[in-house]
């Protein structure tokens, strides 16, 4: 059977763990911490804490689970700066390869590495030219990871079962329309997220960039538009851009042709398709009747 070892089993990679394993690949993941293991144990697949930055560390993990056909690098910076996302992402990704030199890497970046701001597709041949520190240090990890001959995944957005902040922002009464609601979003849904990291792993072409992103990029204001017409609710207010944003402010739309191309199709082409099973993940109801007497 293949094997996987899943660096990071947080949103994305416990997805991951428990599609890889009803598939019946042998699985084994990592977390920082003892307590994130802990919370894992009763899975069908071993969890053990390692800091992956730590060549120690993962020597010990060679030593208890073996080789690996497939190191899936999708551990988080827990929101910190340039020191998080280089202990975690450049330094993490060389630990890894040198621990399993054997296996093919796949390291799930972001697509905001691409830096543009006027609405353009982009796809893995566009410009990647990230403005803050962040975006650069996940560009140097993309090349380390390319350079074994493993693959790069560039997600979008993030969003699935429990977890989209554009809805969470909505209800909270904290969303705006950033300068009118203009600039562009690329969203994913987790569990297209993992079957992406699926089809790559089969079929991927070594030291290759994927974009993993739905089918319909989204201005803001129709992002929060099918949410303000789900939930019968008014658009949120006008506002600023967050000048604040850690990835930097960027407005393009991103093409998923290539990961198309070899066979993928989103089950959630986009958000607006997933978003009553995300509502009731989270929760939110939308209103029954039309409120009329």
């Amino acid at each position: 059977m293949p094997s996987l070892l899943i660096a990071g089993c947080g949103f994305l990679g416990e997805a991951a763990a428990g599609f890889f394993c009803a598939r019946g690949w042998r699985v084994v993941g990592l977390t920082a911490s003892a307590e994130s293991a802990a919370r894992l144990s009763a899975e069908s697949y071993p969890v053990a804490a390692a800091d992956i930055s730590s060549a120690k560390n993962l020597a010990a993990v060679r030593e208890q689970h073996g080789a690996f056909d497939f190191v899936l690098h999708c551990a988080s910076s827990g929101r910190g700066g340039g020191d998080a996302y280089r202990k975690v992402y450049v330094e993490g990704t060389t630990r890894l390869a040198a621990a399993f030199p054997e296996a093919r890497l796949l390291f799930t970046g972001s697509t905001s590495v691409y830096a543009q701001i006027s609405g353009e597709w982009v796809d893995e041949s566009s410009a990647a030219e990230p403005s803050r520190e962040t975006g650069r240090l996940l560009l140097e990890a993309e090349t380390i990871v390319r350079s074994t001959g493993g693959c790069a995944l560039r997600l979008a957005g993030i969003y699935g079962p429990g977890r989209s902040v554009l809805l969470r922002k909505f209800t909270e009464n904290t969303a705006t329309l950033e300068k009118g609601g203009g600039r562009w979003i690329n969203q994913i849904h987790r569990d297209d997220a993992v079957r992406a990291v699926l089809a790559i792993a089969q079929s991927g072409d070594a030291g290759a960039v994927y974009n993993v992103a739905d089918d319909q990029p989204a201005t803001q204001r129709e992002v929060y538009g099918w949410i303000a017409g789900f939930l019968h609710r008014s658009l949120p207010p006008d506002g600023p851009d967050d000048p604040t944003r850690k990835r930097g402010w960027t407005s393009k739309r991103v093409s998923n042709r290539r990961l198309r191309a070899l066979g993928w199709v989103p089950d959630f082409p986009s958000y607006c398709v997933a978003l009553p099973s995300i509502a009731a993940s989270l929760g939110v109801a939308a209103p029954t009747g039309s409120g009329e007497g």
